[in-house]
This record gives C-alpha cells, sequence and structure tokens, in this order.
C-alpha cells in the first residue's frame, strides 16, 4: 500500500469524512484533527471523536472505520456534515453523497481516496493530563474525545 500526502496538512486543511457502521446503519462526521503514521508495526490512522456525537456510538459498536478525502468543490459539503448531527436529520440525503458499501465499511462514491482502518484501541483523553491551556481552550464543557486507532487494511483510489 502507498499514500503519499502531505501529512500535516491533509486532515487539517482539507478535511475528511470518518465513516462508521454498516450497509443499513452507518453515520459519517467531518474530522480535521486526526494522525496517520506507524504504530506497532502497522500503518495507523487515529481519530478524535467526543462521546456526544453521533458517530461515536456507530465506531463503538463497529469493528471497521474509513477515513475518506474528497476533491475541493466538496468542502462546503464537508463543513455541513461536521456541523449538523444525523440524530437530527438524515445527512446522507441532505449531502448529495452516494454510499458505497465496502467488504469493512461503507465510503462514497465522490472520495478521492479512502483509508479502510481495522479498529485497534480506542481510549478517552484524561482531561486531568492535558495542560491548562489545552484543557481550557478545547475542553470547557467537560466534552473530552475519545482516541480511536485503526490500521489501514486497505486504501481505495
Amino acid at each position: 500500500m502507498e499514500f503519499n500526502v502531505d501529512i500535516f496538512g491533509k486532515l487539517n486543511n482539507e478535511w475528511a469524512l470518518l465513516t462508521a457502521g454498516e450497509k443499513d446503519s452507518f453515520n459519517t462526521m467531518t474530522i480535521s484533527w486526526g494522525e496517520m503514521g506507524t504504530l506497532w508495526n502497522k500503518p495507523v490512522v487515529t481519530a478524535y471523536v467526543r462521546e456526544s456525537r453521533y458517530t461515536h456510538d456507530f465506531l463503538d459498536n463497529s469493528e471497521y472505520f474509513t477515513v475518506s478525502f474528497y476533491p475541493a468543490k466538496y468542502k462546503e459539503v464537508l463543513g455541513v456534515l461536521g456541523s449538523k448531527s444525523g440524530r437530527d436529520m438524515d445527512k446522507m440525503n441532505a449531502s448529495g453523497l452516494t454510499a458505497k458499501l465496502l467488504e469493512h465499511g461503507v465510503t462514497f462514491e465522490e472520495a478521492e481516496i479512502t483509508l479502510v482502518c481495522k479498529k485497534m484501541f480506542m481510549q478517552r483523553l484524561d482531561m486531568n493530563l492535558m495542560s491548562d491551556d489545552i484543557r481550557s481552550q478545547f475542553y470547557g464543557d467537560n466534552d473530552a474525545h475519545d482516541m480511536y486507532i485503526g490500521e489501514v487494511v486497505d486504501i481505495i483510489k
């Protein structure tokens, strides 16, 4: 597998969709935080999801998740998918994206690249171990992120 990318800018500047669930029941959300690299001798993606997010439950109940990247013309769509909840509306129909079922997980036809990840680890970030400035800037509501690490088992282009 080969994935050549601006590792620092890909998520932060272009954003991505994190999708979890199965054919008949899945959810997606926009992410702009995360890491890609090597851990435990495996290529991995690390994503951070607050427990309050609807996608969190799908991640907890799925063995796989996908992280997919899109052409610039979809940035507005990704903005909507990151600001609206699947609890409150049918984000998939509103987005105009076309769901694409994979052997392990779901992505979208419009994606340029999809990383298929097998969940290896999950842990809640301990706010007591964070510096005060990070905690006050990002966690004033005490809604901590959970960290999900997944082995990249496939790259779909």
